[in-house]
């Protein structure tokens, strides 16, 4: 059982994030984790990503495409009644290596943390920010 707090467990994420670490990432996630885009993720990503080997996929596209992160931080973190279940408000910037273009994005995440690692994260985040940046409309906008 691990002692590392929800609030350990996301400054770790940023750092992995920052750092384009997208093993380290990867282990953050619990072997059956589950990331879920409730409204609509990324295009090319489905909207539930399940285990731990899909969100290293992913996360290794995202690495691999031109957008670049400078900046990821947890702005706020609310605890809920269950100890596990934690909400955070982030915030990203980032540049777009080809365009030279940069955006800051901001998403809502609510994330259960057992024992240091995360099993599930409902992440609302509007893609079309980096959609709009990486010249990748949605089909049919």
């Amino acid at each position: 059982m691990s002692s590392a707090t929800p609030a350990d467990v996301l400054a770790r994420r940023s750092h992995l994030t920052l750092n384009g670490d997208v093993e380290g990432l990867a282990d953050l996630f619990a072997p059956d984790a589950v990331w879920e885009w409730p409204f609509v993720g990324p295009v090319g990503t489905p909207a539930r990503l399940e285990g731990r080997e899909a969100i290293l996929e992913h996360s290794r596209r995202v690495v691999a495409s031109p957008l670049r992160v400078e900046e990821y931080e947890v702005t706020e973190l609310y605890q809920t009644q269950d100890p596990e279940v934690v909400i955070a408000e982030l915030r990203g910037t980032a540049t777009v290596t080809t365009t030279g273009r940069s955006l800051t994005a901001t998403a809502i995440q609510v994330l259960r943390i057992r024992d240091g690692q995360i099993v599930l994260v409902r992440d609302f985040s509007d893609p079309r920010v980096g959609e709009e940046m990486l010249g990748e409309p949605r089909p049919g906008s």
